[in-house]
């Protein structure tokens, strides 16, 4: 049988482990190593490096020509059955948002393979116009060089594993870069409305 004084112990005990727990988690937020990471990020913004790229029609870009204007991006290959698509449909309802509001939004979108050895220019232009997409205001493009992409996946923390059967496995999520070229956002997949009304929270300068 418990006694009387047991069970106010138990209570402080579960208390203070709520609150230890509360503590290391900021308030429950952060329950993986990816909320750390989103928090950091929040906190920390992360100058991304100058990849060189090269889009759907072939026009080769820098990173940074986006400077002075926001730019959501994700990281895609064009095979992919299942997780990309839900980013390819997130981007078209985007652009779609941005259609609507007539002058257009001060934003861009940017779409990049991980798969430069299957990803030429064909299957490029093909997964734009799946979803629309057009240069320069959403561009599907590939790294030009095996270790750019190597540097850009480490700064952003993009995880791409061979599944063995010709495809990746893969996180899925969309990057908001502001227009000072920093990583200042990462965001779940989510609607269409609620990542553009994210990446509009980042002022320009």
């Amino acid at each position: 049988m418990m006694t009387r004084g047991f069970l106010p112990l138990l209570a402080i005990v579960a208390a203070t482990g709520i609150a230890a727990l509360a503590w290391e988690t900021d308030g429950f937020r952060v329950v993986t190593g990816a909320g750390a990471r989103q928090l950091s990020i929040e906190r920390t913004p992360l100058l991304l490096p100058d990849v060189r790229l090269v889009d759907q029609d072939g026009h080769a870009f820098a990173l940074s020509s986006y400077k002075g204007r926001p730019v959501l991006v994700d990281f895609i290959y064009t095979r992919c059955p299942t997780l990309c698509g839900v980013l390819g449909d997130d981007f078209h309802g985007v652009l779609q948002l941005m259609r609507d509001a007539g002058a257009g939004a001060p934003l861009d979108l940017l779409s990049i393979s991980f798969d430069p050895q299957n990803d030429d220019r064909e299957a490029l232009q093909l997964y734009g116009d799946r979803y629309g997409a057009k240069a320069p205001r959403w561009r599907i493009a590939a790294i030009a060089d095996e270790r750019g992409l190597a540097e850009l996946k480490q700064s952003l923390g993009v995880v791409v594993i061979p599944d063995g059967m010709g495809g990746f496995i893969h996180n899925s999520a969309v990057y908001l870069v502001d227009a000072r070229g920093r990583l200042v956002r990462i965001l779940d997949p989510d609607s269409p409305p609620q990542l553009l009304a994210d990446a509009l929270r980042v002022s320009l300068p």
